[in-house]
């Protein structure tokens, strides 16, 4: 249990860089990357709390995020390309 405990404090800190890295970011490319890395960090954290849980339904929910999250950046990366 206790791995549990400190692999959430990790991704904690991480998320805390990331939000700050989408906030101060210096381009767009930078801050969709950032988002994109928050977003696959909150799946982790949908997994990580699936195995404490005991529960599958949250493994799942972690997938479609992640998903989401690829297609998003897969949308605004062509957005800032030029092609949309």
């Amino acid at each position: 249990m206790i791995e549990f405990l400190i692999a959430a404090i990790i991704c904690v800190i991480l998320d805390l860089f990331l939000l700050y890295r989408i906030f101060k970011g210096p381009t767009a490319a930078d801050r969709m990357c950032a988002a994109d890395s928050l977003d696959l960090m909150s799946a982790l954290a949908l997994a990580l709390y699936s195995l404490y849980s005991g529960r599958a339904i949250y493994l799942d929910i972690a997938l479609v995020v992640a998903l989401l999250g690829f297609v998003g950046t897969v949308f605004v990366a062509r957005y800032l390309e030029g092609r949309i």
